[in-house]
């Protein structure tokens, strides 16, 4: 005869699993252009890690304590958010989740975009993390102001040949098909930014546009 109380555990084992596979598969991120991540993030900093530490942000739906990773930051320059810097960033603590591993050995330092939370500002793989010494010199100049010019256009990302723009106000973006990675030209040395005639179109360089451009009509 059969235990309840071993069918019950073994019920519970499975569905501990089935949540853990599920959880193992969530996180899944569109890819996105750097000018993207900035129109859509609450901050947008150079920082420097200086510590690390797991910590607790209440309990789930099962009672659980919810882990979360802090990382301490030394903010270098911030280019989009409040007026007082940001010491501290939360992310979950597996890639699995979509957390984000930050090297706080060292004296790398990282762009980082987030979105400010009641309880502070929060980033995942979804966001735009990257070292500093990765990035092209065109795109941190952009953060000064070049990416903000352009936050009111959308940026398309093109999945496969032949694709097309639906409005004007977009770019085709296809770092994807043409380059075989979303690092490539367009992401690493073009901004969508508008013209005269309220279309958008890729421009490239990091200084201001040239007044023919903005006032051209055709792409």
């Amino acid at each position: 005869m059969n235990n309840p109380s071993n069918s019950i555990l073994a019920t519970l084992v499975v569905l501990l699993l089935w949540r853990v596979e599920e959880i193992a598969e969530a996180c899944s991120c569109s890819p996105m252009h750097p000018q993207q991540a900035f129109c859509n993030a609450d901050i947008v900093i150079r920082a420097k890690v200086v510590g690390r530490k797991e910590v607790s942000s209440g309990n789930d739906v099962y009672g659980d304590p919810i882990k979360r990773i802090r990382y301490d930051l030394k903010q270098i320059k911030m280019f989009k958010g409040p007026n007082e810097a940001v010491e501290h960033i939360f992310t979950a603590p597996t890639s699995a989740m979509c957390g984000v591993s930050l090297d706080a050995d060292s004296s790398k330092e990282y762009l980082i975009t987030g979105k400010k939370e009641s309880d502070g500002v929060h980033v995942t793989l979804c966001d735009f993390v990257e070292p500093w010494g990765d990035l092209t010199h065109t795109q941190t100049l952009s953060l000064n102001a070049r990416y903000q010019s352009g936050c009111e256009c959308r940026i398309v990302r093109c999945p496969s040949l032949p694709c097309s723009i639906g409005a004007p106000e977009e770019c085709l973006w296809t770092d994807g098909v043409l380059d075989a990675s979303y690092h490539g030209k367009q992401a690493k040395y073009f901004t969508c930014i508008p013209r005269s005639d309220a279309s958008c179109n890729w421009y490239r360089g990091s200084h201001a546009p040239k007044k023919e451009f903005m006032d051209i009509e055709d792409p």
